[in-house]
């Protein structure tokens, strides 16, 4: 009895999980293309980019960027209004952000002198990138 239930519910199933595969595969080319403009946006800055999507244990780093001292670790935001995209990072991922790039250039003997700042990148359709450098100075226990 219990049999029957299920396959009437498989097909609807199957489309909300095909849906939201879409919508998953959608979101990741939207965050590479917000990248990528990210990207040429800091380098017009006259910033160089070491990497992107770098994997750390404390998380991953969307860009990282040098200009002179300062390595960047930036994170990106693309959301509906540039309002959004400014809040879009909680608390516990900044400081995993900032964990993950102190520890990313301490391995690096060509970044252990630099000086570690985390920066936003907000990016919103028919709006120019709004790059706010050491996004995030205010917080508590900033190093």
């Amino acid at each position: 009895m219990s049999g029957r239930g299920t396959s009437v519910d498989r097909p609807a199933r199957d489309r909300r999980a095909q849906d939201r595969r879409e919508r998953g595969a959608e979101a990741r080319r939207s965050g590479r293309r917000g990248e990528a403009w990210a990207a040429a946006w800091l380098m017009l800055k006259g910033y160089r980019i070491l990497g992107f999507r770098l994997k750390t244990p404390q998380g991953e780093i969307d860009l990282l960027a040098r200009r002179g001292d300062v390595v960047a670790v930036v994170e990106v935001k693309r959301r509906a209004t540039l309002e959004q995209a400014l809040t879009a990072v909680s608390p516990d991922q900044r400081e995993r952000l900032r964990r993950a790039g102190r520890n990313l250039c301490a391995r690096r003997a060509d970044l252990r002198d630099a000086v570690v700042r985390l920066d936003l990148m907000a990016l919103a359709p028919g709006r120019w990138p709004r790059h706010v450098a050491d996004a995030w100075r205010q917080d508590a226990g900033r190093p």
